[in-house]
């Protein structure tokens, strides 16, 4: 009989790499279920038995984290491993005090779970959501290429699917999004790259995924989730930190490893913050890393139609998560109706509906905007109506993703896009110094 009973607490990504690489042959533990949180409706499935292996003939149940203290009690369990990422470090003491106090063990499992690579891999990671790190992923594969190279993506996973399906899946053009059904979430992490014709490789199971990905690419970016650590070990690690949230290097799980471990720290959206607030990182990556490289860059906003924004009431449409578990009231486009005159930002809280409405609800801190939530799609009907719904005269969608491809709009729009300015290209020729003591 197995020595241990375990309980892993997930949010549909990190949870599952835990289990593949740690316990799925692992005869001496016995995994009793996955917890669920931060994600609506991820719970109540089965990770299935083709993917937990034939040490678990009929799967493993995902509970709701909320059950927490029942599930320890009633399944025996000994240990609970944590398993997503994104809270501050107060967040995990207060559930590392949950379980303890039901008598389980509580476990941070930290690089062992990382894959190891046949190709050079770079690594781009984050102090929090939203800091930046996605625009810095495509900066990064821009100067790949120019190096006559051919990196592919592999996406930290968003299995809020069919699990089965999304072991391991392969895009490289829009129409496969459209024909693939993908969430908003999944889109907003994808679109970008496509757009620039690289191919995007995710899935639940990470070591299927990279095995494919090998085949494809000269170099690997990993782009990684929420301010999770890399699956995959990284030859060259990166960390964007956010000028927008200083201190949270310092306080946010595991966006601290992220900025400890960084070969290169990238301090985001300088043009955007406050004069002191890029110094102060500085200064922390200093006492903490100072063997890091620091480079300070600009998110630089572009607008697809400013006149349609100029003297009107406009609806700002902001990236999801950046607004709910990244913590920030506002975002690009708040940015872009400012610069480009709008009369006013309208409030989205009259006119939201359904899940939308209790997310904002949810979420005081949200400042006027309103969060391109789309983990299913009730949610998605649900977004489109508190859009239509709206009473403004134009609506600026600053969310990665094209909305106007996944619902129909009735008001006239215009997307927003941020792209990272690398001033005097220090950043990229630090890249490429790496690259030559990696041997590519």
């Amino acid at each position: 009989m197995p020595g241990e009973r375990v309980l892993i607490l997930g949010a549909a990504g990190r949870d599952f790499h835990n289990f593949n690489v740690l316990y799925r042959s692992d005869p001496e533990h016995l995994v009793v279920g996955f917890t669920a949180a931060q994600i609506p409706n991820i719970a109540f499935r089965l990770y299935p038995s083709e993917l937990a292996g034939p040490l678990y003939p009929d799967g493993i149940p995902i509970f709701p984290e909320s059950d927490l203290e029942r599930l320890i009690r009633e399944m025996d369990v000994d240990r609970c491993v944590f398993a997503y990422s994104d809270l501050s470090n107060q967040e995990v003491m207060e559930i590392a005090s949950r379980v303890l106090s039901c008598g389980a063990d509580f476990e941070l499992v930290g690089q062992r779970t990382m894959l190891r690579s046949s190709k050079p891999v770079v690594a781009v990671c984050a102090v929090r959501t939203g800091a930046g790190k996605s625009q810095t992923a495509r900066y990064i594969v821009n100067q790949l290429r120019s190096s006559g190279l051919n990196p592919v993506v592999i996406r930290h996973p968003m299995p809020y699917r069919d699990l089965l399906e999304e072991a391991a899946r392969r895009y490289s053009s829009l129409e496969e999004l459209d024909s693939a059904g993908l969430t908003i979430e999944e889109r907003e992490e994808y679109e970008a790259h496509i757009r620039m014709g690289t191919a995007v490789y995710a899935g639940v199971d990470c070591e299927m995924v990279l095995r494919a990905a090998e085949r494809e690419a000269d170099i690997i970016v990993w782009d990684g989730g929420n301010n999770d650590l890399p699956f995959v070990k990284p030859d060259l690690w990166i960390t964007v930190a956010d000028a927008m949230r200083p201190g949270h290097e310092l306080t946010y799980y595991p966006g601290s490893v992220n900025f400890r471990c960084a070969d290169i720290i990238v301090i985001n959206k300088v043009n955007t913050a406050p004069e002191d607030a890029a110094a102060s990182i500085e200064n922390n990556a200093a006492q903490l890393n100072p063997r890091a490289m620091v480079f300070k860059a600009a998110s630089a906003i572009s607008v697809e139609d400013p006149d349609l924004i100029k003297g009107r009431r406009v609806l700002v449409i902001e990236d999801g998560p950046t607004l709910t578990h990244g913590g920030m009231p506002s975002g690009a486009g708040r940015i872009a109706a400012e610069i480009c005159g709008a009369s006013e930002i309208v409030d989205p809280r009259p006119f939201a509906v359904g899940s939308i409405r209790e997310t904002l609800e949810r979420y005081v801190h949200i400042k006027d905007a309103l969060p391109a939530l789309g983990y299913y799609p009730e949610q998605m009907r649900e977004l489109e109506e508190s859009i239509n719904r709206c009473d403004c005269d134009a609506v600026i969608i600053a969310t990665p993703v094209d909305l106007r491809r996944v619902m129909s709009i009735n008001k006239p729009s215009t997307s927003v896009r941020y792209e990272l300015i690398d001033p005097d290209n220090m950043l990229a020729d630090a890249i490429r110094k790496h690259l030559n003591r990696m041997g590519v």
